[in-house]
């Protein structure tokens, strides 16, 4: 079975630091942090997950848009592995929309970001993508990729009035839907 792995949680200093590029795409060690952070986003109802996010300091992301109890709207795609991922590109229109994290549970802020973006990645199996991300898909990468810099949502938000409880989220914006 496939490890949980430990969430790391706002104040830990992994979640501020600079990750490192991955060079071998397929050590072994590499393939059973993808396979981890595939579980653990799945079983905390994460629609994505950065390494830095579980203490590990490598520049690779989880992308896992599904419908789930935290994102009941969002579209389906599989769970992809996105080594040494890069924004080649952005749109000039920015769009806010609210976000939480795993490292900070309880907590949601609306946060601008590019409404697409193009980007190129190395998947698992060593092989170059490249390719446009829209909407709520461009969001969870830029939200993952803002991992890979130390950054974290909340230093987006652009006043603590767009800020709300998880509870009051659920309460407001999904009982709206």
């Amino acid at each position: 079975m496939t490890e949980i792995l430990q969430i790391s949680q706002l104040g830990n200093p992994s979640l501020r630091q600079q990750a490192k590029p991955i060079d071998n795409v397929r050590d072994e060690r590499i393939q059973k942090l993808v396979d981890a952070l595939i579980a653990t986003a799945a079983s905390a109802n994460g629609v994505g997950i950065a390494a830095p996010q579980v203490a590990e300091s490598y520049r690779l992301f989880i992308v896992a848009s599904r419908p789930n109890l935290r994102y009941p709207n969002a579209p389906i795609m599989e769970p992809t592995a996105m080594l040494n991922p890069r924004i080649i590109a952005h749109s000039t229109e920015m769009v806010k929309g609210w976000e939480g994290c795993l490292s900070v549970p309880g907590i949601r802020g609306l946060v601008p970001r590019y409404q697409a973006i193009e980007v190129e990645y190395t998947s698992r199996d060593g092989q170059l993508h490249r390719q446009e991300l829209t909407d709520f898909v461009a969001r969870i990468f830029q939200h993952e990729y803002d991992h890979l810099d130390g950054i974290v949502f909340l230093d987006r938000v652009e006043s603590t009035q767009e800020m709300i409880t998880e509870q009051e989220y659920q309460h407001r914006v999904i009982g709206q839907l």
